[in-house]
């Protein structure tokens, strides 16, 4: 398959709110809720879109023709690049009833897998869609990242225990899902932590944890005073609250605070691999892409995972070569004009 066919069959069984736009930039589904939209007036997805293309880059052929290395070194385990698949839960019910959230992570983390990075699963209501991820992810030697909501304390230690007893290697925390809705209502409830309740929960897991959802210095140093091994810089693709700044505008700040003492990944908009450059040249680590690998799965399956995964190394290390660097060490701030 190539991406436009890729494109073209999920169109078939994508919707009725996600329409599988040609860009997703976050402007066909806006503030759909259920859907794929931004919360609101449902402008920030498309913030954080747009934020990406007025970042613009510096080219420079003037140096040893060779090839780019696109890899990615996370806590012990080596990828193909520097990009992971997001966390998604309620497919069903956000991007068409083709899938269950269950069918949906059997098919992306053995897929990623294959194609040379990992998955972070999503989470939910239903304790068995956090179970059956976590199992996947297991079975494919650890190579993804169970996610799980801040629920209360007992909640979160059984979901750690699942993902644990299934051979996760690390865990990570949409810290910013506090802001959802069905997670508002449950008793006991849902919602904020606090730095010494997210240090208890990272000490339990006793693997490396990524708190999702940082976009402020301030939040970046609680997470390290946590204990946390890595961040997220993410609005939730505007799902959770209106009127943020776009990723981009806040990453360089949050990761010259804290590049070096933790990894720093950030989602939101990216769509190629030049967003990729773009985004680890403002400081990023790795990127995350989530409403892309949806389409990939419900459009082509595993093979559309390696599709879109092979088309974004691809313009990853081309605009590396333009860009006069052969490895994501080399990528630095001064490539941005």
């Amino acid at each position: 398959m190539t991406y436009q066919e890729v494109l073209q069959a999920a169109r078939t069984c994508s919707g009725p709110y996600c329409k599988v736009c040609p860009v997703c930039n976050g402007r066909a589904c806006k503030n759909t809720m259920p859907g794929p939209g931004s919360k609101g007036t449902g402008t920030v997805a498309a913030r954080n879109y747009d934020a990406w293309q007025d970042v613009c880059l510096n080219m420079d052929t003037i140096c040893a023709n060779g090839p780019a290395d696109t890899r990615f070194t996370l806590f012990g385990q080596t990828y193909d690049l520097p990009v992971f698949a997001g966390p998604v839960g309620a497919v069903k019910l956000h991007y068409g009833d083709k899938f269950t959230d269950q069918a949906y992570n059997e098919i992306l983390v053995p897929a990623c897998a294959q194609a040379g990075i990992a998955a972070f699963t999503g989470d939910g209501t239903d304790p068995a869609v956090f179970a059956a991820a976590s199992k996947a992810i297991g079975k494919n030697g650890g190579k993804g990242i169970p996610t799980v909501k801040p629920w209360d304390r007992d909640t979160l230690f059984a979901k750690l225990d699942q993902g644990k007893s299934s051979g996760a290697q690390m865990f990570a925390m949409d810290i910013d899902a506090a802001g959802l809705p069905f997670l508002k209502g449950l008793n006991p409830p849902a919602g904020s932590k606090t730095v010494a309740e997210l240090r208890e929960v990272i000490e339990y897991a006793g693997v490396p944890f990524i708190l999702k959802g940082i976009m402020t210095v301030k939040g970046a140093r609680k997470a390290l005073e946590a204990g946390a091994a890595g961040i997220v810089v993410s609005n939730h693709g505007g799902r959770v609250q209106d009127g943020v700044p776009a990723t981009a505008e806040v990453l360089p700040a949050i990761a010259e605070a804290v590049k070096g003492q933790l990894v720093v990944m950030v989602d939101g908009g990216i769509r190629t691999g030049v967003d990729v450059c773009k985004a680890l040249a403002l400081g990023a680590d790795a990127c995350i892409l989530a409403r892309p690998y949806v389409t990939a799965v419900y459009g082509g399956g595993a093979e559309g995972v390696k599709v879109l995964t092979e088309k974004i190394k691809a313009e990853l290390a081309d605009t590396m070569a333009m860009c006069g660097v052969h490895s994501l060490a080399e990528i630095s701030r001064d490539m941005i004009f």
